[in-house]
């Protein structure tokens, strides 16, 4: 072992006891919920057929492309075919991604529960808003009720999150300083090439600074927490997100360094959901460039970060506005894009609802196994011993 890896193992140690206690925080922990109104009810599904109608009846003749309905039934079926398989494998490059974080050694996470947990999150982060936190916090829920410790979870969805998004700011980084030079082909202009490089590069600044924090920070200030004062206090609870954030790094520093293969999973999870984008292309045209493809792919990706349900409108706008940034015809823009979205957006919900009711079942399970002592010493390595990693 390394000693970098060595270090990233010790910053995933639970401290004394925590194992101890892993029973008793699952059995607290109770399921995301999302206590809604009927009021709410109505305005969320109200939001979602408006913003279909518009997305799919209005924006495409106010862009002169007609309707995109009934426009898309005369795209190449083939090429419509080749997207849903691509984007099947986008989720299969997800799965594997999770289990490369999430499941090494023994425990009750298979192949299923992976599954489970991972559609169901899908599904959750296609629907709410929030960036995905709704995807996050069911994938933790999750994670805890099998027996992980909650700092163990913490951490590693950090790495996790941050193995997803090191494609996502490299590929800004490097696409659009491609572009930018005239490295690849596609042009445009300083606002859509070098700015989006900017703010990657200080993505990975930051990640940086995080990496470098002393791997004891946390205990070093531990001592302040002896003392009576409010800061004192305010101090040693404030360092705690921040040196978790600096372990979940170095976790996700130490996967890439031992070359796990699943480790690949972050890229076929962006790539073959790109390729989507790129298969509706030929469906109804002749492709801009890759580059093109791929830059205004992640640019647009930034809707996500909008208090809309999965995105709906703000991914769509961007990706069309970038590409009309790029010169692309904005009549295949806009069925390109909708056709895309139509597939990664849509095509998790039903499978992604359906794991949502298997995985309730699945952790009703492992709770009546937690109460069994009998079961838990037959499952022996449910919960994962301190300091795996």
């Amino acid at each position: 072992m390394s000693p970098h890896e060595a270090a990233a193992e010790s910053l995933e140690q639970e401290p004394p006891g925590a194992q101890a206690g892993v029973a008793a925080h699952a059995h607290e922990d109770e399921m995301p919920r999302i206590r809604l109104t009927r009021r709410q009810v109505f305005a969320f599904g109200l939001f979602i057929f408006s913003g279909v109608a518009f997305l799919y009846f209005v924006l495409p003749k106010l862009a002169g492309v007609g309707t995109t309905v009934h426009r898309i039934e005369r795209g190449d079926s083939w090429w419509i075919a080749v997207g849903v398989v691509l984007e099947i494998a986008s989720f299969a490059g997800y799965v594997v991604l999770f289990r490369a974080v999430f499941v090494r050694g023994g425990g009750r996470i298979g192949f299923r529960e992976s599954y489970q947990i991972t559609m169901a999150g899908l599904a959750a982060t296609r629907l709410f808003a929030a960036a995905g936190a709704g995807g996050v916090a069911l994938t933790a829920w999750a994670l805890r009720r099998s027996g992980m410790a909650p700092r163990l979870v913490a951490c590693r969805m950090v790495a996790f999150i941050v193995l997803l998004y090191v494609v996502y700011a490299g590929s800004l980084l490097l696409d659009g300083i491609g572009l930018g030079i005239g490295l690849f082909p596609g042009g445009g202009s300083f606002a859509i090439t070098f700015v989006p490089a900017i703010v990657a590069a200080i993505l990975f600044g930051i990640a940086a600074a995080m990496a470098v924090l002393p791997d004891d920070l946390e205990r070093r200030l531990e001592r302040w927490a002896s003392g009576s004062g409010r800061l004192t206090h305010f101090i040693a609870r404030s360092v705690t997100a921040p040196a978790l954030a600096a372990s979940g790094v170095r976790t996700a520093v130490g996967l890439i360094r031992s070359r796990d293969p699943g480790v690949l999973g972050a890229l076929a999870w962006w790539g073959f959901d790109i390729s989507v984008l790129w298969a509706m292309f030929h469906a109804f045209g002749s492709p801009p460039p890759f580059t093109v493809i791929w830059m205004s792919y992640f640019v647009g990706m930034l809707g996500n970060l909008l208090p809309l349900p999965g995105g709906l409108g703000g991914v769509e706008g961007g990706m069309i506005g970038s590409f009309a940034a790029f010169g692309v015809d904005l009549d295949l823009a806009v069925l390109a894009v909708l056709s895309y979205r139509a597939i990664s957006f849509w095509l998790p919900t039903l499978p992604g609802a359906v794991a949502y009711l298997q995985l309730r079942r699945t952790v009703a399970r492992w709770r009546d196994e937690q109460l069994d002592p009998q079961a838990s010493a037959a499952l022996g390595g449910a919960a994962e011993p301190a300091g795996a990693h």
